[in-house]
């Protein structure tokens, strides 16, 4: 427990006092967001407010876990975990990814950045590394689509090729998917990361669980109920380091925005908590933790696809966030309530993970 506590405490303490030294510095380059013209008129005040708060997101997850390394690693002789590192790594080169984006918006002085196509190349390549990294620690026979550890189809019974190819769509697809429900989500002082915070926290109890009920060699035998997760106690550290950073993140993003976390975060959080649901065997529970970002990309889907076939508006603007506003919702209102439903979601994620390991045990 000691690990999983200095992981938080650190990543949360580097995130609070480091990034208004961040603020300074982009200060000083004049590294400031450009607010979209078609959006709420009242966001044009929030023009050249420093952005590429991500960086400090992702040193804090990285210096905190760094640092619950070390700790275990004295105390136990226990080293990094595989799937941790590769997590982490994910994390870093999709916020990499993010900073080039938000760089270009900032020098060419635009709310554009990287062109849409490149961009889910890079997604698309990154996510290919994941997945064949991921199938070098796990198991073969633990790939597939998987709600709260229990399969809906394995991609083992297609063969060995074209379940590996299947992995390697579904993984890209999760991590484009995710980065860009983040992304979407990030467009309100502290909702994206308050949202963020609530969901990694959520997984911080079930990779925890699932290392309590890890399997055993006697139980793989036996046929009892447990979790065929790797190293789920580091993933559950990583969650808690991310928790962490989005805390003391929040206190310079919350309302009004001091520094905005920019592509740079909003990339970063959305892969990691795709990789996360992917290692821990959870990528269906993901989308009731994550449901506000589901509901956002929903509204800007239905918004869309309505308006090319009416002609019509089904909200005042998309995504959902700002339809509220436009309603007359004061910001900070939207993003209270917005983390209350968040709050919900991850509460009955929860539940229904432990209901199902109650019910098994039930048979």
């Amino acid at each position: 427990m000691i690990p999983f506590l200095i992981a938080v405490f650190v990543s949360m303490m580097v995130g609070l006092f480091f990034t208004p030294f961040f603020i300074k510095f982009l200060k000083l380059k004049n590294a400031g967001q450009f607010i979209r013209l078609d959006g709420p008129q009242s966001h044009m005040m929030k023009r050249g407010t420093p952005t590429m708060g991500g960086v400090v997101i992702i040193f804090a997850t990285s210096l905190g876990y760094a640092c619950a390394s070390v700790f275990s690693f004295v105390t136990r002789g226990s080293i990094p975990a595989h799937n941790a590192l590769l997590l982490l790594g994910l994390m870093i080169v999709t916020g990499l990814l993010g900073f080039v984006d938000d760089f270009k918006k900032i020098s060419h002085k635009r709310s554009l950045g990287i062109k849409p196509l490149t961009k889910i190349i890079w997604q698309i390549i990154i996510g290919v590394i994941f997945a064949f990294f991921t199938l070098q620690i796990s198991n073969f026979d633990q790939i597939g689509v998987t709600i709260y550890n229990n399969y809906i189809f394995s991609f083992e019974s297609f063969g060995t090729i074209v379940a590996v190819v299947l992995f390697f769509i579904w993984v890209n697809f999760l991590i484009s998917a995710w980065s860009n429900a983040v992304n979407l989500t990030d467009g309100l002082d502290g909702l994206a990361i308050g949202v963020s915070l609530i969901s990694f926290a959520a997984f911080v109890l079930v990779c925890f669980w699932e290392f309590a009920q890890r399997c055993t060699a006697q139980e793989v035998i036996s046929g009892l109920f447990c979790y065929k997760v790797n190293n789920a106690w580091d993933l559950a550290i990583i969650a808690g380091a991310v928790a962490g950073a989005c805390f003391g993140f929040l206190w310079w993003n919350a309302a009004p925005a001091k520094i905005f976390m920019g592509d740079t975060g909003s990339l970063s959080l959305g892969a990691t908590f795709a990789g996360l649901s992917i290692l821990a065997h959870a990528e269906f529970l993901a989308v009731i933790v994550g449901g506000v970002f589901v509901l956002e990309v929903f509204s800007d889907i239905i918004q869309i696809s309505f308006f090319k076939l009416t002609k019509k508006r089904v909200f005042k603007m998309a995504p959902i966030h700002h339809h509220f506003e436009l309603k007359g919702w004061n910001e900070v209102t939207v993003v209270i309530r917005f983390w209350l439903l968040s709050g919900l979601f991850a509460a009955l994620a929860v539940g229904i993970f432990y209901g199902g390991w109650v019910l098994f045990l039930m048979r």
